[in-house]
């Protein structure tokens, strides 16, 4: 028999270790923020809400750190993340959102029905600040320290395991 023979069953043979090998790997399909390290972008967004003031950059730059939260009111995830942001607050960390494409009568809705952890709240209609922090969707929070600096991403929604982890990063972001 010639090696012409064997030569696509050794090509078929070598991918499906290929596939296989990789199908073993982790996977890493976060994108993550170009901008972690870096200062946030100068921004000033109007009130989301009627009882929260809105959101302006000079504001990360007081000293301490802070949750910036990227979320809104038709987002299934930031439901389910309601929760624990209210425990970030119980614990004492400040935590400064952006309304993503979202109507103020929708976000206090959202607000009254789920729970409102927020000290501000940005009204963010184009998405500029959310592409401009590089978030790539919602719900995402950032840990940004008292210089206006960010210092730790956080993409989906924030589960109970996640908690600790927010909590570690904001005490860090405080050093």
């Amino acid at each position: 028999m010639s090696w012409r023979l064997w030569l696509p069953l050794a090509i078929f043979f070598g991918f499906l270790g290929l596939a296989g090998y990789q199908l073993t790997q982790p996977k890493d399909d976060a994108i993550k923020s170009t901008m972690v390290g870096k200062g946030l972008p100068y921004f000033m967004l109007p009130p989301a809400s009627l009882d929260r003031p809105g959101v302006d950059s000079r504001y990360f730059h007081q000293g301490e750190p802070k949750l910036l939260n990227i979320w809104a009111s038709w987002c299934l995830p930031c439901i389910a993340e309601a929760p624990q942001l209210e425990q970030l607050k119980q614990e004492g960390v400040e935590i400064v959102g952006v309304a993503i494409r979202d109507k103020p009568v929708d976000v206090m809705r959202f607000l009254t029905d789920h729970g409102n952890p927020y000290t501000r709240i940005g009204r963010d209609d184009l998405s500029e600040v959310q592409l401009g922090i590089g978030s790539s969707g919602v719900p995402e929070t950032f840990v940004v320290d008292g210089k206006g600096v960010i210092t730790y991403q956080h993409i989906g929604d924030i589960r109970p395991e996640h908690v600790p982890i927010l909590l570690e990063e904001l005490r860090k972001a405080g050093q």
